[in-house]
């Protein structure tokens, strides 16, 4: 890989599956995808990330972001919603998904779950954190 951040839709989806493939590849123990702070959040709001490793999806969610995770894993017919916790010392959710697919599908999937999950607008920037 040589490029590790993109914004432009088409171009955010090679490079994750460009970075899906190079872990693949590596047999690195998981990716990690993050994607810029919404503007109208605060300062110090965490960025929202996104991990894929060993055919599955790991995911920290609120409650009204669950319900929009379940819609979207609806969507894609070969994934499905492996487990769900909710530690009373944590606030939200931690979703794990299981998805064996190609590279392109899974960026598709990652991809969506920053736009339609965690709400960013079509041209937000996101990073490959961790191959």
């Amino acid at each position: 890989m040589t490029r590790f951040d993109a914004a432009d839709p088409r171009e955010r989806r090679k490079l994750f599956a460009e970075a899906i493939s190079a872990h693949r590849t590596r047999t690195s123990p998981f990716v990690t995808f993050e994607a810029d702070v919404d503007s109208d959040a605060a300062a110090d709001a965490p960025r929202p990330w996104v991990q894929f490793g060993e055919e599955t999806f790991n995911l920290d969610v609120t409650d009204d972001e669950l319900d929009d995770l379940k819609s979207l894993v609806g969507e894609f017919p070969a994934f499905r919603i492996e487990q769900l916790e909710s530690p009373d010392e944590a606030e939200g959710t931690n979703a794990r998904i299981s998805a064996r697919s190609d590279a392109n599908r899974l960026a598709t999937f990652a991809d969506r779950l920053f736009l339609d999950v965690y709400g960013r607008h079509e041209t937000y920037r996101a990073w490959v954190a961790e191959v």
